[in-house]
């Protein structure tokens, strides 16, 4: 598998590249944001490991340019601080995982074999769910006749809950199917990505499509779970 890692700080750098060397993969590295935007659009990888905080072009930044390029290479943030508003920003841009500072290497290894298995799903074909179409072809989605920008997890996730309208997903089915069967991320992950997904696909409109039902999962409105379960 190869790796390509950007890492601004030289003692870091070298022991990620180390210990996923001696786990295996092939490694290419980067010190700044701007290197690793040439080097990932120059050469091939199966996955990168993008540090927040960078010098020239920081992770967010990077982030950003390869989505806008059409980039489909799954990306593993790292940040410093378990906040709820990185994770959320990182997985808005098109981050695949994230992981917090420190973190063991078999964690980071773990991670990496997840989301590359996961990005090499296919899911073709079109999906629609009352007033939400979703393009699996052109990776596109829309609610009405408005265009709704949605990273690649979070298109997952939404056809996960359309493909089960009217029933209470479970977190796992969920999970599994964005990250999937042999995921390690944690719960907060799928809470985090679906308060992100709620953001584009509910919060602008009047009628809210997703509900959750309480220390079970979540649901696509269609027809709602009982009401004593469930909340908004």
């Amino acid at each position: 598998m190869r790796v390509l890692i950007v890492e601004d700080e030289p003692r870091m750098l070298e022991l990620l590249r180390q210990g996923l060397y001696e786990r295996g993969f092939t490694v290419m590295s980067a010190a700044d944001g701007a290197a690793g935007l040439e080097i990932a659009t120059t050469h091939e990888f199966d996955a990168i490991v993008l540090d927040i905080r960078l010098p020239h072009m920081d992770g967010y930044q990077m982030m950003a340019a390869l989505r806008k390029r059409a980039y489909s290479t799954p990306v593993l943030m790292l940040t410093a601080r378990d906040t709820e508003d990185e994770i959320i920003l990182g997985l808005d841009l098109g981050a695949d995982d994230y992981l917090t500072k420190p973190f063991s290497f078999l964690e980071l290894a773990a991670r990496l074999q997840a989301i590359c298995r996961s990005g090499k799903r296919e899911c073709p074909g079109t999906i629609e769910e009352g007033e939400v179409m979703v393009d699996l072809t052109r990776q596109a989605a829309k609610r009405g006749q408005q265009n709704v920008d949605l990273t690649r997890l979070e298109m997952l996730l939404l056809v996960c809950l359309m493909r089960d309208a009217g029933r209470c997903v479970p977190r796992q089915k969920l999970a599994e199917s964005v990250w999937g069967p042999d995921h390690t991320v944690g719960s907060s992950a799928l809470d985090v990505l679906m308060n992100s997904l709620r953001s584009k696909i509910d919060h602008p409109f009047p009628q809210k499509l997703i509900g959750t039902v309480r220390g079970s999962g979540y649901f696509f409105r269609h027809a709602a779970p009982a009401a004593e379960s469930v909340t908004s």
